[in-house]
């Protein structure tokens, strides 16, 4: 479809109200919450609705990860449209009706709801015609940042090859069924850091006898401010933040060893490259100026996620064809957050969308990863209708 052509909508979008079954599933999936790459009951479910409505299913991609294909036609072309199995580590206190029946853990970042509104979309799809073939990619281990690259290092590209990619994530704090994306980075990498500090410890009362290394700590931590406002680019984007501090000592003895953990966040490899050489840097010359040793590990964790221009273009019109133009924003802001999503998007042209959640405390605005969150099942039909729009855009013109 030409992104400034006339806008066909599907049958899909003139449905007011999602499919009960839609719901159900959402709700069923919700009971059933399964951290990273131990998703087996929830993929089984997955795979079993995926092949009642007649896709075929790959099951056990990238460890538990599942794959349905549906295709019909003579074309070549395929699109992929992707969401995650995995939950959090949480117990739950949302006190929904059909919360979670796994002590300590919940679906408390909404991929109950991303996998809910992708079969619904695969139920609507399965009835029409199209020309080429419908991929539906249900991740493992997105949490974790290690899900994705699984799929791709298990041939997922190779044995399920697309043209185009797409994904959706809910998002609190934004309007209820309103969808926002944007061409280029808008979800950041992770890179996480520990700096472990070693020094020689000892009574608190003869600090001239040790190599104090909570000194040495408070001044890393200090100096590693200085990183985004002294060595990154104004106009680029980038935050460092420590987040744990661990030592062996005790209220009466200075510790001799100190452990510092964090992350940083960015959207261009360069500033990754950067910060990492700094971490580095500033930690082994504050160590060494004190005396003290220090062993930095720093581990790239998530990719940025950059979004394809023409995918998005495509993605923006059938989102406005779908929902109409005032509840789309093609040019929002990226943010912080990180999304393993990046991972798939750097093998195949990609696009991902925030879905509103809703604004308000009980409707949908309570933060992903908290032990209240609730998916908002007014948002299913928003989610399943820029599904269905942007395959019938894909595979029939």
């Amino acid at each position: 479809m030409d992104p400034d052509g006339p806008c066909t909508q599907t049958a899909a979008v003139t449905v007011l109200d999602v499919d009960p079954r839609v719901r159900d599933w959402r709700h069923q999936l919700h009971r059933i919450p399964e951290t990273a790459f131990g998703e087996h009951h929830t993929a089984q479910y997955v795979a079993g609705v995926l092949r009642g409505l007649g896709f075929y299913v790959a099951t056990g991609v990238g460890g538990t990860g599942v794959v349905g294909s549906l295709t019909r036609g003579s074309s070549n072309r395929a699109v992929g449209l992707r969401c995650e199995l995995d939950a959090l580590p949480l117990q739950e206190s949302s006190g929904v009706a059909y919360a979670s029946t796994h002590p300590g853990a919940m679906h408390a970042c909404g991929h109950d709801g991303h996998m809910a509104m992708l079969l619904g979309a695969a139920a609507g799809l399965a009835e029409r015609d199209f020309d080429g073939t419908i991929r539906l990619l249900f991740q493992p281990a997105e949490e974790p940042g290690r899900g994705a690259q699984a799929m791709i290092d298990d041939g997922l590209f190779d044995r399920f090859p697309l043209d185009t990619l797409y994904g959706l994530h809910n998002m609190p704090g934004m309007p209820a069924g309103h969808l926002l994306t944007s061409p280029g980075a808008i979800m950041a990498s992770e890179d996480n850091f520990t700096i472990a500090i070693h020094g020689r410890g000892g009574h608190a009362s003869a600090p001239h006898l040790v190599i104090d290394p909570l000194i040495v700590a408070a001044e890393i931590i200090t100096a590693l401010q200085s990183i985004v406002g002294r060595n990154v680019d104004p106009v680029a984007t980038a935050v460092v933040s420590c987040t744990e501090l661990h030592t062996d000592g005790a209220r009466n003895a200075i510790p001799s060893n100190v452990t510092i953990t964090g992350d940083t966040r960015s959207f261009d490899p360069a500033v990754q490259a950067v910060l990492e050489q700094r971490v580095r840097a500033i930690s082994t010359g504050i160590a060494t100026a004190h005396g003290a040793s220090v062993d930095v590990t720093y581990t790239r964790e998530f990719a940025p996620t950059v979004n394809d221009p023409g995918a998005t273009a495509r993605a923006v019109r059938a989102a406005q064809c779908a929902l109409g133009t005032n509840r789309v924003d093609g040019a929002c802001a990226p943010v912080m957050a990180s999304e393993d999503f990046g991972v798939l998007a750097g093998h195949a042209p990609a696009c991902l969308l925030f879905l509103g959640n809703g604004t308000g405390p009980g409707h949908g605005g309570t933060p992903l990863h908290s032990s209240d969150y609730v998916f908002n099942d007014d948002i299913l039909s928003a989610g399943i209708a820029f599904y269905t729009q942007v395959v019938h855009d894909s595979l029939t013109a």
